[in-house]
């Protein structure tokens, strides 16, 4: 991932079908302001964009294929507030 581009995670979710999701999201400054992509792990997709272009969208979701257990992992720590001491 460049430098750049910020990644960010949320806690450990529920999606409609009560399954265990991490939301993620890159953002970086670009020429016209703040571009952000937005995705879902496990299933490793970006669902909402601006900003970036498909090339840069299947680096994101490759990104996020190769490392979604680390993410993971980090967002099971941040989802249980007895970690944050």
């Amino acid at each position: 991932m460049n430098d750049d581009v910020k990644m960010t995670y949320s806690s450990i979710l529920r999606d409609k079908d009560n399954n265990k999701i991490v939301r993620v999201s890159f953002e970086r400054e670009g020429l016209s302001g703040l571009e952000v992509a937005e995705g879902v792990i496990p299933a490793c997709k970006i669902d909402k964009q601006n900003g970036y272009s498909s090339e840069e969208i299947k680096s994101l979701e490759n990104y996020l294929s190769l490392n979604h257990e680390s993410i993971f992992e980090k967002a099971k720590i941040i989802s249980n507030p007895l970690k944050w001491l």
